[in-house]
């Protein structure tokens, strides 16, 4: 299997924050959508987008710590969404369409991490619903908007996390296998990872390119449904490996994929620490790179084939 999964040696690192990615470009002009944009890494790619001169429309599931969290931060505009809501993703989606406004950057930033067994209305998974089909579904419903800025680029949040699963296509909603929370949420990053790698087939000649990224180890609400003793099991071992980050460092990675000159021509790659990943294989024991499962292209349209009949949402409609 080929791959594009070649590190360009970006002169950045795991120490880089997402001003530090930035610098001194400007973003004037530029409409984002950071979904989950006013809480841990989301917030801090809010504040160096908008700080750059993007105006960012923060989609969020808590109307009041949005608006607690981004106050004060100009050109921010905070809209209601949940991702497991299918009526609330179209809802959304209409209201930005009539705006008649572009996207020029849709970051898939929010999600959850590790949860107890839930399904959604659609007898989803509650991981896989909200971290990939919700984002799945908000991204075809925004497809116009991306195709009306002459150049878009979508981020998907993935995580190191993919490693642990990839996806199980004869049981993804654990409906005849036992529910295990890591399991699950290894197969919803690995399933970003290869949506925006289907995305970007798609999206290539329309002038969408599309990334998905891990953004590092660190500590944010995402942790809220792991008991005291993961949590701190989980910090011991990023120390000492030395991956752990700040926010503004989480941050950095979807900001250099959404913004950076560096990868102009280029995208359906897994990035991390501002770098593109290196290719592993599946037995790899060093904690980076992408493993196999979750850059191979029959698997990414296989997932996508699956997405749309999950969702009745897609890109044909828009081709034809």
């Amino acid at each position: 299997m080929t791959t594009k999964q070649t590190p360009i040696h970006s002169g950045f690192g795991p120490q880089t924050t997402a001003r530090d990615v930035i610098g001194n470009r400007r973003l004037d002009g530029l409409i984002a959508i950071v979904t989950g944009g006013y809480a841990g890494v989301g917030l801090e790619t809010t504040r160096a987008l908008a700080g750059a001169g993007a105006t960012v429309i923060v989609p969020a599931r808590s109307l009041d710590k949005a608006h607690k969290a981004l106050t004060g931060i100009d050109r921010v505009e905070i809209e209601s969404l949940d991702l497991i809501d299918p009526k609330s993703i179209d809802d959304f989606s209409a209201r930005f369409l009539a705006t008649e406004r572009p996207v020029h950057i849709l970051i898939n930033n929010a999600g959850i991490m590790a949860t107890p067994f839930v399904r959604d209305a659609r007898g989803l998974e509650s991981q896989l619903a909200t971290n990939h089909i919700g984002h799945f579904q908000l991204t075809m419903r925004l497809w116009p908007a991306l195709l009306k800025a002459n150049g878009a680029r979508v981020v998907a949040l993935s995580s190191r996390g993919h490693a642990r699963a990839g996806i199980d296509f004869d049981d993804p909603n654990f409906e005849r296998r036992p529910y295990d929370k890591w399991v699950a949420y290894g197969q919803s990053k690995t399933a970003t990872a290869l949506f925006a790698l289907a995305l970007d087939t798609r999206g290539e000649a329309h002038g969408v390119r599309a990334f998905s990224v891990h953004p590092g180890a660190v500590i944010t609400d995402l942790m809220r449904s792991m008991s005291e003793e993961e949590v701190a099991a989980a910090i011991a071992r990023s120390r000492n490996i030395g991956a752990f980050k700040n926010t503004e460092q989480g941050a950095a990675t979807s900001v250099w994929c959404a913004t950076n000159s560096q990868l102009d021509g280029m995208g359906g790659v897994y990035c991390e620490d501002c770098d593109i990943a290196e290719a592993v294989p599946a037995d790899f024991a060093e904690q980076r790179g992408v493993r196999p499962w979750a850059m191979d292209p029959g698997f990414a349209e296989r997932l996508w084939t699956v997405s749309e009949a999950w969702t009745g949402a897609g890109l044909r409609t828009h081709f034809q």
